[in-house]
């Protein structure tokens, strides 16, 4: 009865979209590239591929969640971003529709340098979570909608394979906590509220060595 549920929450959680790319202006890459070399490569690399842990690695991700992931860090006027971040609100302030679209294709189009795991007992625990999750917490497989390799799914769940381990901690623990809310429905943070310390640390751990 266990797996049954915990295969039917699975399957809830991946019913409902998590992104979608919005019809805008045509994208300028040249207009891009210029601003990821005034801007945007100093912290997340000019090819997107951050060599620092605590930035996330752009390249090769889906255009639709970097261009959702953008808009959301730009505050309307008169209201807070739908993301905060001390940083990238302030980042994306002055970008337009055009110049965010620009950004989410140029970066996608980049050939990802994946991470790698090196603690081989957290990624073996992140295994046994992200194939099989916790049913005892009701704690759905992450491969469910994020794939099994990590892979992602177009328009609908980001790419996570190769993803630095500290950015994806970082993350989990926001969506906890509830200083990240922008997924739709509320969908990570139902699933981060039932992971303990070491069990977020295993399956980010995880994810930066699937390939």
């Amino acid at each position: 009865m266990r797996a049954w549920t915990l295969v039917a929450g699975t399957a809830l959680f991946c019913a409902a979209p998590a992104f979608a790319q919005k019809e805008g202006p045509k994208a300028d890459p040249a207009q891009a590239q210029a601003i990821v070399a005034r801007t945007c490569g100093a912290c997340h690399g000019p090819d997107g591929n951050s060599t620092a842990p605590a930035n996330p690695k752009l390249a090769g991700q889906f255009p639709e969640y970097l261009q959702k992931q953008l808009a959301d860090f730009k505050a309307a006027p008169g209201k807070k971003p739908a993301r905060e971040s001390a940083v990238m609100n302030g980042m994306v302030a002055s970008l337009s529709d055009a110049d965010m679209s620009g950004l989410a294709t140029y970066f996608a189009g980049q050939k990802l340098k994946p991470a790698v795991a090196s603690d081989k007992d957290l990624a073996a625990l992140g295994q046994k979570l992200w194939r099989g999750g916790n049913a005892e917490k009701g704690l759905p497989a992450c491969s469910g909608c994020h794939g099994p390799a990590g892979a992602g799914m177009p328009a609908q769940f980001p790419r996570l394979a190769g993803q630095t381990s500290e950015y994806v901690a970082a993350q989990l623990k926001l969506f906890r906590d509830g200083a990240r809310a922008n997924d739709p429905n509320g969908v990570m943070r139902s699933v981060a509220s039932r992971m303990s310390e070491r069990e977020i640390r295993a399956l980010a751990e995880y994810a930066s060595g699937l390939r």
